[in-house]
C-alpha cells in the first residue's frame, strides 16, 4: 500500500524558541505603535486663535461643517452624522444668514492660520443657543471642542449677558450627547421634530429622528 508523504516543509512545526522570537518581535512592534500614538496625541500644539466669521469666510466654514458630518472625512471623526443622515449638513446661504443676523455669530478657530473648528452663537432671549458645532476630524480628541465650547458660552455670557446656554441635538446621539454632559450641559427631555422633507437640513437614514434640548445654567459649575 502506497503511503503518502507529507508536504508539510522541513522544519515543520517551527521551533519553539522561533516562535518565542517571533511573540518579543510582535510585542516589541506593538509598543512602538503605541507609543508613537501617544507622543502624537501629547505633542506640543499651536495655540487656537478665535474671531468671529466675516462674508468672505463661508466658503471655508461649509467646507469645514461638511467634512465633520458627512462623507468619508466625517468617518475620521466621532461627530460624524453620516450614520443618521445623508445630503447636506449646511449650505452658503444658509451660512451668510446666520452670520449677517443680528445677535448672532459663527465662531472660528484657527491653528496654525488654518480653519479648525467653528460653531453658531445666537442670542434668544434670555439665552443663547449654541449649533452648527464643527470640528476637523483630524483635530479632533485634543480638546479642541473643549475650547470653542469654552468661547462660545464666554461670549453668550458676558456679550449678551444670557443666563443659560440652549442647543438641540438628535437624541439618537447618545456620545454626543454625553460628551456635553460632561461639559455641564444637562437633558431637559423637551423634544422637537426632524423636518422631514426639508432636504436643506439633510436626507433622513431612518425614519424615528427627533431633537432633544440640552440647557446649561450658567451658575452651575463645570464638571
Amino acid at each position: 500500500m502506497r503511503t503518502s508523504r507529507s508536504t508539510r516543509p522541513v522544519g515543520w512545526p517551527p521551533r519553539r524558541h522561533e516562535s518565542i522570537r517571533r511573540a518579543r518581535l510582535l510585542q516589541i512592534m506593538a509598543g512602538r505603535h503605541v507609543a508613537h500614538y501617544h507622543a502624537r496625541m501629547t505633542e506640543p500644539r499651536a495655540p487656537v486663535a478665535f474671531r468671529t466669521a466675516r462674508a468672505a469666510d463661508v466658503p471655508a466654514i461649509v467646507a469645514l461643517v461638511e467634512s465633520a458630518y458627512r462623507g468619508e472625512s466625517g468617518l475620521r471623526g466621532w461627530t460624524t452624522e453620516s450614520h443618521l443622515l445623508d445630503g447636506q449638513r449646511t449650505d452658503a446661504a444658509d451660512v451668510e444668514a446666520l452670520i449677517a443676523r443680528p445677535d448672532s455669530c459663527v465662531l472660528l478657530a484657527f491653528r496654525d492660520g488654518a480653519l479648525v473648528a467653528s460653531c453658531h452663537v445666537e442670542r434668544q432671549a434670555a439665552a443663547g443657543y449654541f449649533g452648527m458645532f464643527a470640528v476637523d476630524p483630524a483635530e479632533q480628541g485634543h480638546g479642541l471642542g473643549k475650547q470653542v465650547l469654552a468661547q462660545a458660552e464666554r461670549i453668550a455670557r458676558e456679550q449678551w449677558h444670557c443666563s443659560a446656554m440652549r442647543m438641540t441635538v438628535i437624541v439618537q446621539r447618545e456620545e454626543l450627547i454625553a460628551w456635553y454632559g460632561r461639559r455641564g450641559y444637562r437633558r431637559t427631555g423637551e423634544r422637537q421634530p426632524f423636518p422631514y422633507g426639508n432636504e436643506r437640513f439633510g436626507i433622513p437614514r431612518r425614519a424615528d429622528l427627533c431633537f432633544e434640548v440640552l440647557v446649561k445654567e450658567f451658575t452651575e459649575v463645570l464638571a
